[in-house]
């Protein structure tokens, strides 16, 4: 699996964490650590989104719209 797949899934999964303590109002001091925590780890997640050595074959110009036909070129 590639890098930026587990830092999205992990961001996620700390965001369904946080927002379930939220609901139950459980461990305050950990909802605050995760609550500052959340901007770095959304800066990583972004961070190795941008940095993936994935190849695009297609330019903007030749495909801007993927999902319908008409709208291509």
């Amino acid at each position: 699996m590639k890098n930026y797949f587990s830092a999205v899934g992990i961001v996620t999964g700390v965001l369904i964490l946080f927002v379930t303590l939220i609901q139950f109002n459980v461990a305050y001091s950990l909802i605050w650590a995760i609550f500052l925590a959340g901007p770095f780890l959304v800066l990583w997640m972004v961070w190795s989104v941008l940095a993936a050595p994935v190849e695009i074959k297609e330019t903007f110009e030749e495909q801007w719209y993927q999902d319908r036909e008409d709208l291509r070129k």
